[in-house]
């Protein structure tokens, strides 16, 4: 593959960063109702169409993008001043959002499933309780991708390659999605915060100043042999 088509590739990565943002800051905006307090409210919810609308193209869709765009950016920035530490931030990024692709698909499929079973009288089925090795696998997996996301927010501010605060600005948003919406709300209320859909939006901005960026400049695909030797 020659360096135009791998420029073309890593132009589209770039532009998949806004765009998982914005699809997973729509996902968040509605939050679930209590599931203790109100298990029918609860009941109902995950199980309309809406509800799988979302969480299909938004949670799942939005991940998947995810990790193609941090992907696209890691080979960005592989052979400028931070190559080793933007490779190292797309795989800690990488392999924490990829853990989160497992709760996500069983909020998908097996969260409504059991809304539909409670709302057909089966009340019981409301004490299922996931193994623990699912709770650790969310728990790392959200460690690694607000520590990823950081570095790679850090590495752009770094880089003289792309625009500082783009950086500045993909960092805010992480923080702020993992740390003050999604552990925050878990810890809380047990649901989406608003700070989640706010988080999405600040790096969706960042990332579309990055791609924007890349674009306008039209820069070549960078030799990804020598990844962190400038």
């Amino acid at each position: 593959m020659n360096s135009k088509n791998i420029s073309h590739w890593i132009r589209a990565g770039l532009w998949a960063l806004p765009v998982s943002a914005l699809v997973t800051a729509w996902a968040t905006l509605e939050p679930q109702p209590d599931q203790e307090k109100d298990p029918d409210a609860w009941a109902r919810f995950v199980s309309s169409d809406s509800y799988q609308v979302s969480h299909i193209f938004g949670s799942t869709a939005g991940t998947i993008l995810a990790i193609f765009g941090v992907f696209a950016l890691g080979c960005c920035l592989a052979n400028s001043r931070v190559g080793r530490l933007a490779l190292a931030a797309m795989v800690t990024a990488v392999a924490g959002t990829a853990l989160l692709l497992v709760p996500a698909a069983v909020s998908t499929f097996a969260t409504p499933a059991i809304g539909r079973a409670y709302l057909a009288g089966h009340h019981d089925v409301m004490q299922l309780e996931f193994p623990w090795s699912m709770t650790g696998a969310f728990l790392l997996g959200l460690l690694l991708a607000l520590l990823g996301n950081v570095l790679l927010g850090v590495a752009v501010w770094r880089s003289h390659v792309l625009p500082r605060w783009a950086g500045a600005l993909w960092v805010a948003g992480a923080v702020v999605f993992y740390a003050l919406g999604v552990v925050l709300g878990l810890a809380t209320t047990g649901s989406s915060l608003p700070t989640q859909a706010a988080g999405a939006l600040l790096m969706a901005a960042g990332g579309g100043w990055i791609a924007w960026s890349w674009s306008r400049e039209a820069a070549p695909a960078p030799d990804l042999t020598a990844a962190g030797t400038a």
